[in-house]
């Protein structure tokens, strides 16, 4: 009896291992849609206050022309950086757009030390940012098609 339960006991160990799997991608996309909706929900301000948000980027230093543009960029790396994030079939790309508005983002408006709080949360998002990156799969996110395949 003890070698087969034993065997019975090692029969269900993968059981349990693809379960631990499938609790960890709803993690991960659970954490990539938050992390992505801190991005979504600053995009309505940009773009609908555009002048003023253009202004503000200018009081820092930034000519008026150049300042506009940069808040187009900002614009469509906020969108393309977080439907990557979430959507992409890899996180890197995404993650790294999202890095490449939020670290200079940080460095320009949030240094001022009256702006802490700011501050610390940038750097916190950023350290999220980095983790989705070095902790990417390029599976990470279901995909769709083969879902549908599984049905057929």
């Amino acid at each position: 009896m003890g070698f087969g339960s034993a065997t019975k006991a090692l029969a269900t160990t993968p059981l349990l291992l693809n379960r631990s799997i499938s609790v960890s991608r709803a993690f991960d996309v659970l954490g990539r849609i938050l992390i992505a909706a801190l991005f979504v929900n600053a995009l309505p301000g940009k773009m609908t206050n555009f002048s003023g948000t253009a202004s503000f980027i200018a009081s820092k230093g930034i000519p008026v022309p150049l300042s506009s543009a940069l808040l187009v960029c900002a614009i469509v790396v906020l969108i393309f950086g977080s439907v990557l994030l979430v959507f992409g079939s890899n996180t890197i790309l995404g993650a790294s757009l999202l890095l490449i508005f939020l670290v200079p983002t940080t460095l320009i408006f949030h240094t001022n030390p009256l702006d802490l709080p700011h501050l610390f949360t940038n750097l916190a998002v950023i350290g999220a940012l980095i983790l989705a990156i070095t902790r990417s799969t390029g599976g990470s996110v279901p995909s769709f098609r083969s879902l549908r395949a599984r049905r057929r």
